[in-house]
């Protein structure tokens, strides 16, 4: 029987999530493929990838996925590694270069700035007297910062690379933070999602005991030490990041922070409707569940 396809993010936010694949047995049962986020879910959508750690945006429009209970790539305040960095006043951000290798950040982005940093002004919305709010101009570019800012007036910076700025030249923003301050909600970025034709009953123990490896002290401690020269941050900086800007629970309170971006980027046309999350149940078959319960309070 063939192994089944993973497509992971080749970040550094993932390392813990990864570590029985990387570093156990679990990964002579699956072929592995490490990419970026927005590619991770076109894998997913093609059939080329039976399992992908995927954009939480991308879940609306992907069909017949099922949701790996518990986890998730999330933050209840600042995570660092998502930021928008911008020459000009907030106010006055007409252009954003955007690091496209995340769609969900994107998405934030678009939705902070429309609704919350910079709306337009209301005697404009009192001219067209429809009270559009003004949406800057997005374009993709790769995550260079100087070429990003020099054709744009700020830059979404994601993963790795976010987490080498300085934020002494420029004004920072972390989204992540952003949002918790507007919303008071935890945000959560990627989730592991399963095609539902090949989604196994044990596909859920397998990736919750990986994480939960990947995030016990000895392994965080191989984690620091092999990633700190990659990122090009301190072991120390890693440790922090992944124990305290970080948090990997698909809980209730994520799960409602997870829903009311949804609705929000929905109501603001950024994104599409929201659909319910289906988890992977214990029985092996898709579990259909409200918003904002976890797999555990619906057993």
């Amino acid at each position: 029987m063939p192994r089944l396809r993973i497509s992971a993010i080749s970040f550094l936010n993932t390392a813990p999530l990864m570590w029985d694949f990387e570093h156990g047995d679990s990964g002579k049962d699956f072929e592995i493929d490490y990419t970026i986020p927005s590619l991770c879910a076109q894998a997913l959508a093609e059939g080329r990838a039976d399992i992908g750690l995927i954009p939480a945006v991308t879940y609306l429009t992907i069909p017949k996925l099922v949701v790996v209970p518990e986890i998730a790539i999330a933050a209840r305040g600042p995570v660092r590694s998502i930021l928008l960095v911008s020459k000009a006043p907030v106010e006055e951000i007409r252009t954003v270069a955007a690091d496209n290798a995340s769609r969900t950040s994107v998405a934030l982005c678009r939705l902070l700035l429309k609704k919350w940093m910079c709306p337009a002004p209301a005697a404009a919305s009192e001219a067209t007297g429809d009270g559009d709010r003004r949406q800057p101009e997005f374009l993709p570019m790769q995550a260079d910062l100087e070429a990003m800012l020099a054709r744009a007036d700020a830059a979404l910076l994601i993963g790795d690379s976010a987490l080498r700025i300085s934020h002494t030249r420029y004004a920072v923003f972390d989204l992540a933070e952003e949002w918790q301050r507007y919303t008071g909600q935890p945000f959560v970025f990627a989730f592991w999602a399963v095609r539902e034709e090949v989604a196994a009953p044990e596909l859920a123990e397998i990736f919750e005991r990986s994480a939960a490896h990947g995030l016990e002290e000895p392994s965080l401690e191989v984690i620091c030490r092999e990633w700190a020269p990659r990122v090009g941050i301190s072991q120390a900086d890693v440790h922090s990041y992944l124990t305290e800007n970080l948090c990997y629970s698909l809980d209730q309170a994520t799960i409602a922070g997870l829903q009311l971006f949804w609705r929000l980027a929905s109501e603001e046309a950024i994104l599409p409707p929201p659909k319910p999350l289906r988890f992977l149940g214990e029985s092996g078959e898709p579990s259909g569940l409200e918003p904002g319960r976890t797999q555990a309070q619906a057993r």
